[in-house]
């Protein structure tokens, strides 16, 4: 390689000072004048040649001293040793030093950091030829530092091997940390880069494998939690504090240890070579952030006694085993583990510990680690000498380096308590605490483990439901209820016996599975005999109580081949059982297969007809029974679907109540029958108030209470323009939030009413504990009179209970006149019903019932 001209710092050329003596004598001689003219000649012309030669060489220095200094990144040129020979203008300014300071001097005066032996990938690098290019960090006068990429090249001078470094700042570039992090993830070992407070700023792939982090957990949390058990190399456990990495933050230099990490989680040790190294930000003197360096030594450590120190602190033992002479070395821990006294030395002794389905597999497994090389893991169970059971994890592996190594080592650790805790939560996640049975989860799995089995696939799924249970759970209470629950499960039991698994699925209802390959007739006869179980009645705190089952039928593959489709088809196979009757079984037949996609296509239009706005409401009248008078309207909703066509109520509130959309449809109802009742008010249409149905689903599973402000707010309405009418059933839903709910909405002034009372649960206690200002008695009573004794009966008890309690009656389904007079005769004095009006269109009952008086203000 060619050198370059001298550069200041670099020892001038010994030919320059050739050159001038050469032409001083060359300038001599031509002045001689006893030499021929020809001579004389060819002496001018050399003297000429190498005076334009020396002007040549002078402005080529000149050149390369501009060159050098124009550079705008520090130059520097190096010797074979790092020593500094010369640096340019750039260089000088940006370490803010003086030549004097950095010529001459070791390249360590910029670089503090660099490692004793930095410059050997250098030379390796360059001896082939190449460029080598490293990041590093620079230091200023001042100490602070900025980061730096070095492209140094080779190069001979005066036959020594010389280096020109370039260094570009980085400073600005902002993909710096990009680049950065790509290389850290190519490396193998493992990376953890942490701000100044020890949080994880970046961790490579390598390290989370390392620290045993899977997908969605976080690296720091991992470290930071109780999971992880540092010691040092005797064993000791370090603090938070004295580990490298907050050393080297602490010290503003690298720190190397070499710690065990106890996993506790895992139940494993490692021993770990931790390289930390602090980072400074660009014109900081302390480091901002610390990168740490760790490497797998585990290896290096087996043989060791400090290791074997260590593994017994984490309860865990080592052993070898020199299969030439079948000789088994085991240390004191592994001894403890085992219990076996005395302690055996041969590969039979340490079996014998073991159960017996467990040693072919570990004798399997060492075969197989002395034939590949392949590590060993088993978790086996054994039997200490007290016969005390216990269960270990045995690794090992054979010899580094030799796979056909007559040497395995490994360790044995005590999994006893975490083995008993799992097989406990295993018992626990697939059983249903109350009856014993399996619970749904684990029915589910062991249906699909069926279907899935080509020998199992011929099975059926009866499905069960309790008929009445609610009534022993609101009249007796959850209690009571769960009693009934674990007879039920017995009954099951009893019936079904071994021919099936017994699963309770939810709530009130039980899941049997059987298989119909060896008895097609299986199925029917379980539930035949699970129906005569339900035969006798259930006895609860000295109450008899008659609770049959509904069983719905479906089997595999006609009805089904996945669990959830089985499921269904028996679950509407019980639904039609329920309809018919109760007490009662009934298989799944195409005809249920057309209304489940009935019902499925139903749900799914329902889903989408409040957005749709396919809703719309009627407003029946309720009228003054003496003088017709208007006095508040019911809103009653209707729904026209452009595939379904025209929908009753009937048809589709009650698959609303079972998906949950009736809470959506619900709020709808309420917010516009309040808008419409503001629009009548300000058109001066006479009507005190609209009555709308509340679902017991909006009870449990909203707000209902926000709502209705919501709605009344948004219309401008007092809250005693609004009834809510709900079911019987919401008194005895859930009281609690039954009581707060009521108390919100009577703060509110809206009117509250029980619908349809006499046809359900009729809890008169609520009546008199909830702030209920009406009932409404029940058209099926009201048709019946006055000519049907039991109807007249009970309108007068309905009528006198109202009476009694200070509440207001609505009669509901009031036909004739008949109806009418008798209704007044027992003190009723609302009604709504076809002799006064049907469900009218908010138009249609303006025009019957028009304004009296001057539109007014809603509120």
């Amino acid at each position: 390689m060619t050198a370059p001209p001298s550069a200041p710092g670099l020892p001038q050329p010994p030919q320059a000072a050739d050159a001038v003596a050469t032409l001083a004598a060359l300038d001599a001689a031509c002045e001689a004048a006893d030499l021929p003219e020809a001579t004389l000649d060819l002496l001018r012309r050399a003297r000429d040649a190498l005076r334009a030669s020396a002007v040549d060489a002078q402005a080529a220095r000149m050149r390369y001293h501009a060159l050098f200094d124009a550079v705008p990144d520090p130059v520097s040129i190096l010797d074979e040793s790092g020593l500094v020979l010369d640096l340019n203008r750039a260089g000088l300014a940006a370490y803010q030093r003086t030549r004097e300071e950095i010529v001459g001097q070791p390249i360590h005066v910029l670089n503090p950091e660099l490692p004793p032996d930095h410059l050997k990938p250098v030379w390796e690098t360059l001896n082939r030829g190449g460029t080598y290019v490293v990041e590093v960090t620079n230091m200023r006068s001042d100490g602070s530092r900025f980061p730096v990429e070095v492209h140094s090249a080779g190069f001979v001078h005066e036959g020594r091997n010389c280096i020109v470094a370039v260094a570009r700042d980085l400073s600005g570039r902002r993909d710096a940390e990009w680049r950065h992090r790509e290389l850290m993830e190519t490396i193998d070992r493992a990376i953890l880069v942490q701000d100044s407070s020890g949080r994880v700023v970046h961790a490579n792939i390598a390290a989370m494998r390392l620290f045993g982090v899977g997908e969605g957990q976080r690296i720091g949390e991992e470290l930071a939690s109780t999971r992880w058990k540092v010691v040092d190399e005797h064993g000791r456990e370090l603090p938070a504090e004295q580990l490298p990495q907050q050393r080297a933050l602490r010290w503003g230099r690298n720190v190397e240890a070499t710690l065990g990490y106890f996993d506790r989680q895992r139940q494993q040790l490692a021993w770990l070579s931790v390289t930390a190294v602090p980072q400074f930000p660009a014109g900081a003197n302390r480091p901002q952030q610390v990168l740490t360096l760790f490497s797998d030594i585990t290896a290096l450590k087996r043989e060791s006694a400090l290791f074997e120190r260590a593994q017994a602190l984490a309860h865990i033992g080592g052993w070898e085993w020199e299969t030439a002479r079948d000789h088994l070395y085991l240390t004191d821990e592994a001894q403890r583990i085992l219990g076996c006294r005395p302690a055996p030395d041969t590969l039979g002794g340490l079996l014998g510990c073991f159960r017996p389905g467990d040693r072919q597999r570990v004798r399997d497994a060492l075969d197989r680690t002395m034939a590949t090389g392949h590590a060993l893991n088993l978790d086996i169970q054994g039997t200490r000498g007290s016969g005390q059971p216990f269960w270990v994890r045995l690794i090992g592996e054979a010899e580094a380096g030799d796979l056909l190594s007559s040497r395995l080592t490994g360790t044995l650790q005590d999994i006893t308590e975490r083995k008993q805790s799992e097989q406990t939560l295993q018992v626990q996640a697939r059983t249903d605490p109350l009856t014993g049975l399996l619970n749904r989860d684990a029915a589910l799995l062991e249906l699909d483990a069926r279907l899935g089995d080509p020998q199992q696939q011929e099975l059926a799924v009866l499905y069960i439901d309790l008929d009445r249970f609610k009534v022993v759970n609101d009249v007796l209470g959850h209690a009571a209820g769960d009693r009934l629950l674990t007879s039920a499960a017995q009954r099951i039991q009893a019936a079904v016996g071994t021919e099936a698994l017994i699963a309770r699925f939810g709530g009130d209802e039980f899941l049997v599975v059987c298989s119909t390959g060896d008895d097609a007739g299986r199925p029917e006869r379980l539930a035949e005999a699970i129906l005569r179980e339900f035969g006798a009645s259930f006895r609860m705190d000295g109450e008899e109580f008659s609770i049959t089952a509904s069983i719905g039928i479906a089997r595999a593959p006609g009805d089904g081949v996945g669990s959830q489709h089985l499921i269904q088809s028996a679950d509407v196979a019980m639904y039609s059982s329920k309809r018919r009757g109760r007490n009662g079984w009934q298989g799944f037949t195409s005809e249920l297969a057309e209304q489940q996609l009935q019902r499925l296509q139903l749900e799914t239009h329902l889903r989408r007809a409040v957005q749709n706005e396919e809703f719309h409401l009627v407003y029946q009248p309720q009228v003054d029974l003496a003088s017709g008078a208007l006095v508040a309207a019911e809103a009653l909703i209707r729904w026209r679907n452009p595939s379904l066509g025209e929908m009753r109520p009937d048809h589709f509130i009650d698959h609303a109540e079972s998906t949950g959309d009736i809470v959506g449809i619900g709020n709808w109802v309420m917010a516009q029958a309040c808008t419409q009742l503001r629009r009548w008010r300000e058109q001066g249409v006479p009507i005190e108030r609209v009555a709308v149905n509340v679902s017991y689903r909006q009870f449990l599973g909203e707000d209902l209470a926000r709502n209705v402000r919501q709605a009344l707010a948004e219309s401008g309405l007092p809250g005693s323009a609004l009834e809510l009418e709900f079911t019987e059933r919401v008194l005895i839903e859930d009281e609690p939030d039954t009581l707060r709910t009521f108390a919100e909405l009577r703060e509110l002034g809206v009117k509250l009413a029980i619908d349809d009372f006499g046809e359900g649960y009729s809890a008169l206690n609520y009546l008199r504990r909830l702030p209920i200002h009406g009932l409404k008695l029940s058209q099926l009573f009201v048709q019946g009179v006055p000519g049907n004794h039991s109807d007249v009966a009970v309108c007068q008890a309905v009528a006198g209970i109202a009476g009694s309690l200070g509440l207001g009656v609505v009669a509901e389904g009031v036909e004739t006149e008949l109806q009418r007079e008798f209704l007044l005769g027992l003190g009723v004095q609302l009604g709504q019903g076809f002799l006064f009006a049907p469900g009218l269109l908010p138009v249609e009952l303006q025009k019957r019932y028009p304004a009296r008086r001057p539109a007014a203000a809603a509120g």
